[in-house]
Order: structure tokens, then sequence, then C-alpha cells
């Protein structure tokens, strides 16, 4: 993997959280973006969500897909759930992870977080797996 794309619809928050675990735990060399279809702004519950666990997002802001350089793009990986997900047309390698937009939740201050601090974990665990299995694989080169 050169360079990882994240996409969802607004680019506001899992896509946001997965840029930022991505770049803390990519192999020097490996880029990390990510975009949106219908980019936003990044969603304050993200960035509280990612320094609990000592990331910083704050200087991050939602891309549109056209703003990625797609020739340095080898992998894309769609976040989207229960909405349409953006398409990216360059040549890469797809995955989806169908995870639920903790920005759709309602209610208390501390749901919302919980929401956010759930997708958190969930990209931490796959990220790392993807990284760890990429290793692995060039290992065996």
């Amino acid at each position: 993997m050169k360079g990882v794309l994240f996409l969802c619809v607004a680019n506001s928050a899992r896509s946001q959280m997965a840029e930022g675990i991505g770049r803390s735990l990519a192999p020097a060399g490996t880029k990390v973006w990510s975009a949106g279809s219908r980019p936003t702004s990044v969603r304050t519950e993200a960035i509280a969500a990612l320094r609990e666990i000592g990331i910083d997002i704050s200087a991050q802001r939602s891309k549109a897909v056209a703003e990625i350089p797609a020739a340095e793009v080898d992998t894309v990986i769609t976040l989207c759930g229960e909405e349409e997900c953006p398409v990216f047309l360059g040549r890469a390698t797809r995955l989806h992870w169908a995870l639920a937009d903790p920005a759709a939740v309602v209610g208390a201050e501390a749901d919302r977080l919980a929401a956010f601090r759930s997708v958190r974990d969930e990209l931490r665990t796959r990220i790392a797996a993807i990284f760890a299995d990429e290793a692995r694989q060039g290992e065996k080169r």
C-alpha cells in the first residue's frame, strides 16, 4: 500500500477519523487521505474522540474526491453504512466497511460521543489489521 483513501459522503466523521488513525498507524512512505462526495466540515465529536486516544485531527478539513491525487491512490476504503457511497474512478484495490454514521445519532452529547467512540474503536481495529496484513505480505515477497 502506497496511498490509502477513506471515502464517505460528508467527509466529516468516519472518513476523517479513519484518516487520522491511518496516518498514526501507516508504515513509513504510505500516504493517507480522506474525502467525500458532498464534503461539509469535520465534526467536533470526531476531533474529541480521536483526541482521547492521542490523535489530533483538528487541522484536517473536509475534502472533495476530486482534490485527491488519484494516481497516488492504490487502496480505497468506503465507509458508508446506510447511505450511498461516493465513487472513486481511479485504479485501486477497493474495500467496503459498512459503518453506521455516528453523525446521524441524535440526543444527548454523551450519546453522540459514544457513537463516535464506537466507530473510532472499530476503525482503529480494522486499520491496524490491514497495515499488519500488508506488512506480512511484504515479508513474504
